[in-house]
């Protein structure tokens, strides 16, 4: 690819389990993801990992304690609850956004302030401990959030042009 590594898919835990880093993509329904991830046993074993891992999108919803989407209980990797946008808005949020970068981070070394991202979601993460960088749909919601090994973007990256492909890079030289 692009970023000049092979990607191994995989749901089996002894693969992720032994990979050196895990790009946790998601796209869909909170609550039909987790149930999935229930019956692969992965729902007990991510957040276990200890290897420097990405959450992508929903992959990042996922991480956090609850969603709206459906009540659905999540992985609690971050202390955060995920919020539905309000009615009055276009829903899902789509398109470029930028990025409110408060502080240097490993993640978001050599982007610019603010940096411009690919956006589709309808649910967000509120504001956490864990946050490290935000954007704004009327409300200020977590872009950019982290625990430990446990990086998560809510913007598509692999959508985000070169500040996408600079975010990927920085994720593949990070070492936790």
């Amino acid at each position: 690819g692009r970023l000049g590594i092979t990607p191994t898919v995989s749901d089996d835990p002894e693969v992720i389990r032994a990979a050196d880093k895990v790009i946790f993509p998601g796209v869909g329904e909170a609550s039909t993801a987790m149930n999935y991830l229930h019956k692969a046993g992965l729902d007990t074993v991510i957040p276990s990992l200890t290897q420097p891992f990405l959450g992508i999108c929903l992959g990042l919803q996922l991480m956090c304690k609850h969603s709206e989407e459906n009540d659905t209980p999540c992985l609690g990797v971050f202390d955060a609850n995920v919020r539905k946008f309000e009615p009055k808005l276009k829903v899902p949020h789509i398109g470029w956004n930028n990025l409110q970068i408060p502080q240097t981070h490993p993640l978001l070394i050599g982007l610019s302030d603010p940096a411009y991202v690919y956006f589709v979601h309808s649910y967000y993460a509120e504001l956490a401990p864990e946050t490290v960088a935000t954007s704004d749909y009327v409300n200020e919601f977590s872009a950019v959030m982290q625990r430990d090994n446990f990086l998560a973007i809510q913007a598509h990256p692999e959508k985000s042009g070169d500040v996408g492909m600079q975010i990927l890079k920085n994720f593949l030289e990070y070492k936790g």
